[in-house]
């Protein structure tokens, strides 16, 4: 058996609310009124908190403080200068038996290693669309050279700012991954960096902050490096030539 239907007539009036007492629509709308914000809220002061909440660091402090909490999580770091890097890096991959270095395209670092025409480590630039050699970049390629943006001491994270030149899987699929840094461009946190570097005009499709090699416990709870990314990270601080290390 059907349920009966109400009037045509009641039906409408419930739709347009018009079965409601004036006096409680009136008490609905006042209340409503009365939740209403009348004036703009107040925003937190960041950068003050911040400022109040600094660290009183010179730079070798904070070099320091970066370099122990990355040595932490298994990231190897060199102390270098801005003439011997190259050299350095040449040798690291020796002793590594790495075969073959991706550099960027025409970025000056990647030209002051090939200047150098190493004969122990091939060096391959990312000159083409990745789809052009996927399985090459995935199979063949032991290990990468990226330029760090800067770093972050409190978290102990590089900041990578990806380019056509130098883009994003660079540091994710070579089993070993070079970086180096300016030691003068390390912050005191992610606060101090956004700001000297003027995040808010512009940022690429990805920044990156990376404290370490990937590494994963998913499986039984064991601790495995590489399962994401490459293994091994190297982390090659570029002193200024007399600066102190």
């Amino acid at each position: 058996m059907s349920a009966a239907r109400p009037p045509e007539g009641v039906r409408t009036a419930a739709r347009e609310g018009e079965g409601i007492p004036a006096s409680a629509r009136a008490n609905i709308l006042a209340k409503l009124r009365a939740s209403a914000p009348t004036a703009a809220a107040t925003l937190p002061d960041v950068s003050g908190w911040f400022a109040t909440h600094r660290r009183n660091e010179d730079q070798a402090q904070r070099v320091a403080r970066l370099r122990a909490a990355m040595e932490g999580v298994k990231t190897e770091v060199h102390n270098t200068t801005l003439a011997d890097w190259p050299q350095l890096l040449i040798q690291l991959a020796a002793a590594k038996g790495l075969r073959n270095l991706l550099i960027g395209n025409g970025t000056p670092h990647g030209a002051r290693l090939e200047a150098m025409h190493p004969s122990t480590l091939q060096l391959r630039r990312y000159d083409q669309p990745v789809a052009a050699w996927r399985n090459a970049l995935f199979d063949e390629v032991d290990a990468s050279l990226t330029l760090a943006r800067s770093a972050i001491a409190e978290i102990g994270s590089l900041i990578l700012w990806p380019t056509p030149q130098e883009p994003r899987l660079m540091s994710l699929v070579p089993p070993v991954h070079f970086v180096l840094l300016d030691p003068a461009k390390i912050h005191d946190n992610l606060h101090a960096a956004m700001t000297a570097e003027a995040w808010m005009d512009g940022l690429p499709t990805n920044a990156l902050l990376i404290s370490g090699p990937s590494k994963t416990a998913d499986i039984q709870q064991t601790l495995a490096y590489g399962a994401h990314g490459p293994r091994e990270l190297v982390l090659l601080l570029c002193h200024a030539e007399g600066e102190a290390k």
